[in-house]
């Protein structure tokens, strides 16, 4: 057993006045399957930025940091950058690990790639040759491969599929040592032992896996929120007691010296009345402050409750009723590029109140349906198409689309944005308090509002495409991997939404929770002409 200690760990980013982390201790041991979640922007690629810089010298440190970060191991990022991404995948492989392409050695490597379902003929084509999914699980073999090293591995399955998802899972299981950053609920559950959570105020462990760390946050929000209601009740009553203290404290104070009141205690000495009063005053006056001491106390309580309560806010959709039941008809669909085709028979429909999930492996075509859908809407949308796909993509069969039919489309990539959220909004015709209204509901700080775009985290990207498509009145939704990069607590939010106000929509997500959750019926790309209807 031994351990990483982050000691009083504080960190702001050059130029910027927000701490990233500040005063941050507790340890890690390198033998754990740490899951790693929280919000998006929350820091938590920066951290692993943290972890990697630490075991460089000091010189050579890219981050200014204060406090400490000890490791009795050594640290390996995924996904490591491969530059020249035209060599051979035996090149990267001998790169990441000298020696294991000898004739005695690479057997290890060819073990690693059976685990993932990758054929010994991948170490032998140019690595830019190889699918998103094949490159990712090379890269992840390789990096296991390495000894004496945590792997930090940063959201893996972006743009890999259910099945890739569910092979990943089921190797990393058989893994130890390493900090997965990961929304993807299922991945977390099967092969995490402890989680890892940034907070609002903090950063915590604990032990077990996603599902059991909900669980346990769930219980002890609900437990802040009853003690909560019970403290704003008390501070309440405090008040009202105090307030009444200190009338009554008042009144005798003022019947001290030259009061009316003094009327009263004419019978009395007038020395012993004012001793009388004076006394009664300091008890008064006691009582009062111990009454404001108490609600301090109170209110001091209070203040250490609900700083990690993660609020997940309803959204709002404006989905509009078409005219008629049918929106859309794929009859007898082919879908290729240049002389490739990339599927073929597809035969669906899409009505009111359709949620269609479109399934299968990578590269079977699903967005490349997405994309025809949308080339022949009138007017179609733009910036679908990058310009190679335009001149190369061909179709045949019978595409129908109802005319007027209004669409909002989010795209797998959010790269390109960049500018201010005002501008974007102008372009995209979107009602600019509304979008902001949408993004500080999805946990967006009045401080990243105000950036530029192109400094947003990639979930923080993905959120302002989810936003401006939620911010538009549309019969129909497109979303192409919207979930990429997104944060669990607003996937959650996004199925509160959908399921909130049944929009039509058509949708390719690989995360298997959410289709399963959202989905009314499912498109397999294996079998066109089956539907598999999902429970509401």
């Amino acid at each position: 057993m031994a351990f990483i200690n982050i000691v009083d760990l504080s960190f702001s980013y050059e130029g910027s006045s927000d701490m990233v982390f500040e005063h941050v201790s507790f340890r890690m041991d390198t033998d754990w399957k740490l899951g790693f979640t929280g919000r998006n922007g929350r820091g938590k690629t920066t951290f692993m930025r943290l972890l990697l810089d630490s075991a460089r010298r000091e010189a050579d440190r890219k981050y200014e940091y204060s406090g400490t970060i000890t490791a009795p191991v050594g640290f390996e990022y995924f996904p490591y950058e491969v530059m020249e991404r035209e060599r051979f995948t035996v090149e990267i492989a001998e790169e990441l690990l000298p020696g294991s392409t000898d004739p005695g050695e690479i057997w290890k490597i060819f073990k690693e790639f059976a685990s993932l379902e990758l054929g010994e003929d991948v170490l032998y084509r140019p690595f830019s040759t190889l699918s998103h999914g094949e490159q990712t699980k090379v890269l992840l073999a390789l990096c296991f491969l390495r000894e004496n090293k945590f792997l930090l591995i940063d959201e893996p399955t972006n743009h890999l599929d259910m099945r890739a998802r569910e092979l990943l899972g089921e190797y990393l299981k058989k893994k130890s040592g390493f900090l997965l950053i990961s929304h993807d609920r299922r991945l977390l559950d099967t092969c995490t032992d402890h989680t890892l959570s940034i907070n609002k105020t903090n950063i915590e462990i604990q032990k077990g896996n996603f599902s059991s760390w909900w669980e346990n946050k769930k219980r002890r929000d609900a437990f802040e929120l009853a003690e909560n209601e019970k403290l704003k009740k008390d501070i309440g009553r405090l008040k009202a007691a105090a307030r009444q203290s200190r009338e009554w404290a008042d009144q005798v104070e003022a019947t001290k010296i030259g009061h009316k009141n003094l009327e009263k205690f004419a019978t009395t000495k007038c020395i012993d009345t004012r001793a009388y009063i004076g006394e009664k005053s300091r008890r008064m006056q006691m009582r009062r402050k111990n009454l404001e001491r108490r609600q301090e106390r109170a209110i001091e309580e209070k203040s250490e409750l609900l700083k990690n309560l993660e609020e997940i806010q309803d959204l709002k959709l404006f989905p509009m009723e078409y005219r008629t039941n049918q929106l859309v008809e794929f009859r007898d669909v082919s879908i290729g590029y240049g002389e490739k085709t990339v599927a073929g028979g597809i035969r669906f429909q899409i009505c009111r109140g359709d949620r269609i999930a479109l399934a299968g492996r990578n590269g079977c075509g699903k967005s490349s349906v997405i994309k025809l859908l949308l080339s022949c809407l009138e007017p179609p949308v733009e910036g679908v198409f990058q310009e190679a796909d335009r001149t190369e993509m061909t179709y045949s069969g019978t595409i129908y689309t109802g005319s007027q039919l209004v669409v909002s489309y989010v795209p797998q990539d959010a790269g390109f944005l960049k500018g201010t959220l005002s501008d974007y909004a102008e372009e995209k015709g979107v009602d600019l308090e509304l979008l902001i209204l949408l993004l500080r509901k999805l946990d967006f700080s009045r401080k990243q509002l105000e950036k530029n775009m192109e400094d947003f985290s990639e979930g923080q990207k993905k959120k302002v495409l989810l936003a401006a498509s939620l911010a538009a009145k549309a019969h129909l939704y497109i979303w192409d991997e919207p979930l990429n990069y997104i944060d669990v607590f607003s996937r959650m939010q996004m199925e509160a939404l959908i399921l909130k106000y049944k929009p039509t929509l058509i949708f390719v997500e690989h995360d298997r929770e959410f289709m399963e959750r959202i989905a009314t019926k499912t498109l397999d790309f294996g079998c066109f002409t089956n539907w598999r209807p999902s429970a509401e």
